[in-house]
C-alpha cells in the first residue's frame, strides 16, 4: 500500500491484513502508542464532518502522531492554488494526507503530486474509511465475514460502491436494493462484479424489496448525499417503500442494522430501528477510528 484511495486498490490479503490489525489496535492501544512517534498528518476538509475529522484526530493523537486541519479557510483545494503546487507543499512538511473532497479528481492529484501517503476520507466517488469500519464491524459480529450476506437499501451512493467493491473483495454476498434510476454508476458495478468473480462473492442489484429476505445486515445511507440540492418532496414518494423499519427488518430476517450516518430519523429509517438492539451505528462509529489507525499504522509504520 502507497495510498488508501479506494477500496478496489486493495487486494484480499491486504484488506483483510488491515481488518486484522485495526482489531488488534482496538484491543491493545497502548501496543501502540508511539506507532506515529514523530509523524504529523495533514487533514484537508472541503465537507463539514462529525466522525471523519474526530475520529481521525483523535485517532492520530492515540498512535502518538500530530495532526493539522485545513478547512476551506484557505480556499477551495485547486482553486487558491493548484492541486499540484498545495501537494508538493504539504509533503516538504507532512507525512501523510487525509482528505474529504467534493471531487474524486482532487484525491488523485494529491496523491500523483504529492511525496506522501494519501488517504481518501471521502469523494464523490468512494468512502474507503467507512467501508474498512463496516467490514471491521461485521466481523466482530460475524465469525467469516466471507459468510455474511449484506443488503444495502436506498440510494446507492459513493458508500454503497465502497460497500460492494468491500464485499467482492472478502468473498461475500451483497445486494443492492434501489429504486430505479439510482443504482450505483454502472462502470462501478462492474469492476465490483470483476473483483466478486475473482474473489468467490456475490453482488445482485434490484429494485426488487422481495429480494430483502434471507440477509444477515441491512444497510441503508440518506436519499439525498451532502451537496445534493434536491428537494426531500422531490424525491419521498420514490424512496418511502425502501425505508427500514421494523417490517423490513423482519422481512429479511436480519440481526443487524447499519448506517454510517448523519441519519434523517423517520425518513430512510425509523427510530425504532436505529435505537433498537439490532442497531450497529454507534459500533460502525468507534470502528472508524479503529480501521482508519490500522491504515495509519501501515502507510507509515
Amino acid at each position: 500500500m502507497k495510498h488508501l484511495l479506494s477500496i478496489q486498490d486493495l487486494t484480499q490479503d491486504e484488506l483483510l491484513a488491515l481488518l486484522a490489525l485495526a482489531k488488534k489496535i482496538k484491543a491493545d492501544p497502548g501496543q501502540y502508542r508511539h506507532a506515529l512517534d514523530g509523524k504529523s498528518v495533514v487533514m484537508l476538509f472541503e465537507k463539514p464532518s462529525l466522525r471523519t475529522r474526530v475520529s481521525f484526530d483523535i485517532g492520530i493523537n492515540k498512535l502518538g502522531g500530530h495532526c493539522l486541519y485545513l478547512d476551506q479557510q484557505n480556499g477551495a483545494l485547486g482553486k487558491r492554488e493548484s492541486v499540484a503546487d498545495f501537494a508538493a507543499n504539504l509533503s516538504c512538511w507532512a507525512d501523510a494526507i487525509v482528505a474529504r473532497t467534493f471531487c474524486h479528481s482532487s484525491i488523485e492529484g494529491l496523491a500523483k503530486h504529492g511525496r506522501v501517503p494519501v488517504i481518501n476520507a471521502l469523494s464523490d466517488l468512494y468512502h474507503p474509511c467507512q467501508a474498512l469500519a463496516d467490514f471491521l464491524t461485521l466481523s466482530e459480529r460475524f465469525d467469516d465475514v466471507s459468510k455474511v450476506k449484506l443488503a444495502y437499501v436506498g440510494d446507492g451512493n459513493n458508500v454503497t460502491t465502497s460497500l460492494m467493491f468491500g464485499a467482492a473483495i472478502l468473498g461475500a454476498q451483497m445486494t443492492v436494493i434501489c429504486p430505479a434510476g439510482h443504482f450505483p454508476d454502472g462502470y462501478m458495478v462492474a469492476q465490483a462484479q470483476t473483483l466478486a468473480q475473482q474473489y468467490g462473492g456475490k453482488l445482485t442489484l434490484t429494485s426488487d424489496l422481495e429480494a430483502i429476505e434471507g440477509h444477515d445486515a441491512i444497510y441503508t445511507d440518506t436519499w439525498i448525499s451532502m451537496g445534493d440540492s434536491t428537494a426531500l418532496t422531490d424525491i419521498k414518494v420514490r424512496f418511502s417503500p425502501y425505508q427500514v423499519n421494523t417490517a423490513l427488518m423482519a422481512k429479511a430476517g436480519a440481526s443487524c442494522f447499519m448506517h454510517c450516518l448523519p441519519a434523517h430519523r423517520g425518513v430512510e429509517v425509523t427510530d425504532e430501528v436505529m435505537d433498537g438492539p439490532a442497531s450497529l451505528i454507534l459500533q460502525q462509529a468507534e470502528n472508524r477510528m479503529h480501521a482508519q489507525n490500522a491504515v495509519l499504522v501501515t502507510l507509515l509504520s
